[in-house]
């Protein structure tokens, strides 16, 4: 290695002839810190999630026709009784941070099918929320599977939770699981990635109003509106709309009035344990 001076000609060089480029500052260690702390984080986060799937459990919700509030059906809704992930949707953020939905829905489709399948006919169908990566899930469209042992009685209820743009060939998954007998249904409508282009693609066969369409409907007229030719268009499609987050009779009523063909909400009943029967219209206990 030659020892002559860095800057031999250079007039400006304050440094004596000779003298060695300065060693570079020592690299920072913050970059490498924050990598392990966040490795650290996910290792953690993996642990927590793995022992909250160990914990869910699911609560259903009743589904009312509109006019006589008699039973159509359930919805199955997640819980998780975890002191780190305490509620479904810091359980389902750790999944979605984890790349872990397909393994949490499993899970819980698996636990719906075994409290279901064992239920009589007579509590009519039951809406599984399916997250939109779901879909790529191959399990969910096998024969074998234990949802699909009870396809004819469930309503797969694709959420707003995220966009379906990632799912290039949904068209085609969603045909193979209606040939299987699963019955279609977009949750929240008019809310999150308010996906009408998709919704015109679907095969579906229910639509649930967001429930900040339904809120305090009776005080908006615009709402009403907009709700009214939102049924109009589903029942010209010969798709069933469910009216989400119902929590007056002021509410319902103006549902009735507009069409809505079934109700959910805290109005009806509150999720509880299965398979709770919701009072009939008109039934002062309720």
């Amino acid at each position: 290695m030659s020892s002559s001076p860095s800057h031999p000609s250079d007039p400006s060089d304050p440094r004596p002839p000779g003298t060695a480029e300065p060693a570079p500052p020592r690299a920072s260690r913050t970059e490498g810190d924050a990598g392990d702390q966040f490795t650290r984080d996910l290792a953690d986060l993996e642990q927590q999630f793995e022992r909250a799937l160990g914990s869910i459990s699911m609560a259903f919700q009743p589904i009312v026709y509109a006019r006589s509030h008699a039973l159509f059906g359930y919805e199955a809704l997640l819980r998780s009784n975890d002191p780190d992930l305490p509620h479904a949707g810091a359980l389902l953020d750790a999944a979605e941070r984890l790349h872990r939905m397909a393994r949490l829905g499993r899970v819980v489709r698996r636990q719906v099918a075994e409290t279901f399948g064992q239920a009589d006919d007579s509590l009519g169908l039951l809406f599984v929320n399916l997250h939109a990566l779901d879909l790529l899930d191959r399990s969910l469209s096998s024969r074998f599977s234990p949802l699909a042992k009870i396809a004819h009685r469930v309503v797969l209820e694709v959420t707003e939770r995220s966009s379906l743009d990632d799912v290039s060939d949904i068209v085609y998954r969603v045909a193979e699981l209606r040939e299987l007998g699963f019955r279609i249904a977009i949750d929240d409508l008019g809310a999150g990635h308010n996906r009408m282009d998709r919704f015109t693609l679907l095969d579906t066969d229910f639509v649930k109003l967001d429930m900040a369409l339904v809120r305090d409907i009776h005080t908006h007229t615009l709402k009403r509106d907009l709700v009214a030719s939102v049924i109009g268009l589903c029942h010209d499609h010969e798709i069933t709309v469910i009216g989400e987050g119902v929590e007056s009779e002021d509410e319902a009523q103006v549902l009735v009035e507009v069409g809505c063909d079934l109700l959910q909400g805290y109005h009806i009943a509150r999720p509880g344990p299965p398979f709770i029967r919701p009072p009939l219209h008109g039934d002062s206990s309720r």
